[in-house]
């Protein structure tokens, strides 16, 4: 079975986000940036299947800016065989990531595709399903475990009322959860071997997906700061208070 993670570029998540002075977005200069921490889990589940026999082969791929190489090779030093970079310093919308990476799949041809079920810049949580109604094939979102089954893939999701497991053949598309697994930690033996894995890079035009233009975006701004809280000397002093001053008894 051929395994391919799409991965992306985000701010780290310990930075503290900065909007930019003149809000048009969030500063990102100097700004130590990370493999998304969603996408992150997606790779260490490929690197597991095919540790464990299950996947012949583990190609990660991302579309983004020159520097966005940096993750591909943190992928690489996690497991993954190979990298796919298809560089661009455009926003891309979902659907042109989806529709990108529907034709990287027809290229690639692979069994199954895991993706995070959201970025951590956009959380826009719906690349995933895209790709699979773009593809026709069958999808899991929201992925707590992954087995495979014979010839079919067993998917665990938490919803509401408790966990759910899907069976579906294969390829499909499932987007992973954060209570999949723990990503490992890359030791120095694997980022040094990682330099010499294959990384193929080509500028985003060579998939001849145009990037649609849907969203506009207006303006970025911080939220308020949030006021110092206060103490009460007792439960009568706190009703009070949360009926004249915050109003939310009646």
């Amino acid at each position: 079975m051929k395994l391919l993670v799409a991965v992306k570029r985000v701010v780290d998540y310990n930075v503290r986000i900065r909007v930019k002075s003149d809000g048009s977005d969030v500063e990102l200069a100097n700004v130590k940036m990370g493999i998304n921490p969603f996408c992150e889990i997606a790779v260490e589940q490929g690197v597991r299947l095919r540790e464990a026999g299950v996947a012949s082969e583990l190609v990660v791929v991302t579309l983004g800016p020159e520097a966005a190489a940096e993750q591909l090779r943190h992928a690489l030093a996690l497991g993954a065989d190979r990298a796919l970079h298809y560089v661009t310093d455009e926003r891309l919308e979902p659907l042109t990531v989806a529709r990108a990476l529907q034709g990287i799949c027809e290229r690639e041809r692979p069994d199954l595709v895991l993706l995070g079920k959201q970025s951590i810049d956009s959380d826009n949580n719906q690349v995933g399903q895209m790709l699979a109604a773009l593809s026709d094939w069958p999808l899991a979102t929201f992925a707590s475990a992954i087995a495979l089954d014979g010839e079919e893939l067993r998917v665990t999701r938490e919803v509401d009322g408790g966990l759910e497991t899907l069976a579906m053949g294969l390829p499909a598309v499932v987007t992973v959860d954060l209570r999949l697994n723990e990503p490992r930690f890359a030791s120095l033996p694997n980022i040094m071997k990682a330099k010499r894995k294959p990384l193929e890079s080509q500028p985003f035009s060579a998939l001849a997906i145009a990037p649609s233009d849907h969203h506009r975006l207006l303006g970025v701004m911080a939220p308020p700061p949030r006021r110092a809280g206060i103490r009460v000397g007792s439960v009568d002093e706190l009703v009070d208070k949360l009926k004249h001053e915050a109003k939310v008894l009646g």
